[in-house]
């Protein structure tokens, strides 16, 4: 089961970290922009030629030390289909570097689009007769808004397929209030959705006792990560928030089980542009991203003390 072979990745390299890959052009290191305007010149291209061998720095950097990568679709869908080319090669890399992969899609819909989402991010989509995959990612991020039938082929793909979810439930940004706090029948929203994301789950619980759905819990909120945790036995917890966003690794350390499990901490920018802050140079941006996931392994390590 896939919620499986995360915990053992994370187990084997002793680190729960996620690298966020949500790339910005102002990030690409100019060698590599350089080249990819002199191959391509000011095009779409261009952009994906540049996009592509960052990431492929980062991956090859990161994949021996950190167990999931995380590309945010939104920072490939708005420069077009190579754009999205571009996050679904990403995706392909990282697997075959031996990563686990969650694609940050946070897709929401009803019935048939729903359907759509499902088959075309963990399903199979009908291509003339014949099933196709066209992405790879393990586990995708899904919007809970529209209700339990939004869900529903989500959940068939997962259990067809052996993927996962990661449901919105409490996020790290600071509106996440404006809807997720609100007071129904005396009970905060979020809380409701935690519910719902332990039940969705019940039938994909894996040997670890942890269910392939699991729940996007903000590092910025640490009553809230402590709340969850002991409510949802069963769920695996995917932490945004950690670093930039101002979440340190004391504020999650309740997200994890007694034995050390429970979830993983997602950091982006904080390690891929890290070449930026720590006076690294050039191509030297996939040593400092090393050196800045290193840093990161270690703080989680010592997030009890």
């Amino acid at each position: 089961m896939i919620i499986d072979k995360l915990i053992d990745r994370i187990a084997e390299l002793k680190n729960p970290t996620v690298v966020g890959l949500d790339p910005r052009l102002e990030y690409i290191p100019e060698d590599i922009a350089a080249e990819a305007r002199k191959l391509h010149g000011p095009t779409d291209a261009a952009v994906k030629y540049a996009l592509l061998t960052y990431n492929k720095g980062i991956i090859d950097a990161l994949c021996d030390i950190v167990p999931v990568a995380k590309p945010q679709i939104a920072f490939y869908e708005q420069f077009g289909a190579r754009g999205v080319e571009a996050y679904l090669e990403t995706i392909a890399y990282a697997k075959d570097a031996g990563m686990i992969v969650i694609g940050d899609v946070k897709r929401s819909d009803i019935a048939s689009t729903a359907q759509a989402y499902s088959d075309g991010h963990i399903g199979r989509t009908d291509v003339f007769g014949v099933k196709t995959a066209f992405s790879r990612a393990d586990f995708i991020t899904v919007n809970p808004y529209l209700g339990g039938d939004s869900i529903e082929p989500f959940l068939k793909n997962c259990a067809e397929y052996d993927k996962g979810l990661f449901v919105l439930v409490k996020t790290s940004n600071k509106g996440s209030g404006d809807f997720q706090d609100l007071i129904v029948d005396g009970t905060p929203l979020y809380e409701i959705c935690g519910q719902y994301v332990e039940k969705w789950g019940a039938g994909l619980v894996g040997r670890h006792g942890y269910s392939s759905i699991g729940a996007v819990v903000g590092a910025t909120h640490p009553a809230v990560v402590a709340k969850l945790r002991k409510m949802l036995p069963r769920t695996f917890f995917l932490v945004p928030g950690y670093g930039a966003q101002g979440g340190a690794a004391a504020d999650i350390a309740a997200a994890f089980d007694k034995n050390g499990v429970g979830a993983v901490v997602n950091s982006s920018r904080g390690i891929i542009a890290a070449y930026k802050t720590q006076g690294y140079r050039g191509m030297g941006y996939a040593d400092a991203a090393r050196a800045a996931a290193l840093d990161m392994r270690e703080d989680l390590r010592n997030r009890d003390i």
